[in-house]
């Protein structure tokens, strides 16, 4: 198998290659195999795209949540506190 139809066959690098490039800056040769790979499947650039959509809007929930300090009442603390304990006896 020549390394062009690696590339091309490989879906599971390119989903760790998707997932890399949202946190961090791929390098040369893993961006052009990426681009080379998503130019060929379907799936994979549905991936791309719905994991974007995902991690942005897990970003806007982290900004929001720390920007709105959302605590939970004391009524739900003291529920959870007795569940955890009768689960654990």
């Amino acid at each position: 198998m020549s390394y062009l139809n690696k590339i091309l066959n490989n879906c599971k690098q390119a989903t760790f290659l998707i997932e890399k490039k949202q946190i961090k800056r791929l390098s040369f040769r893993e961006g052009i195999e990426l681009r080379i790979h998503l130019a060929g499947c379907g799936l994979c650039q549905l991936y791309d795209k719905q994991s974007h959509i995902i991690n942005s809007m897990v970003q806007q929930l982290y900004h929001d949540t720390f920007k709105n300090e959302l605590k939970l009442d004391d009524t739900f603390k003291a529920d959870l506190q007795a569940r955890i304990e009768r689960e654990m006896n």
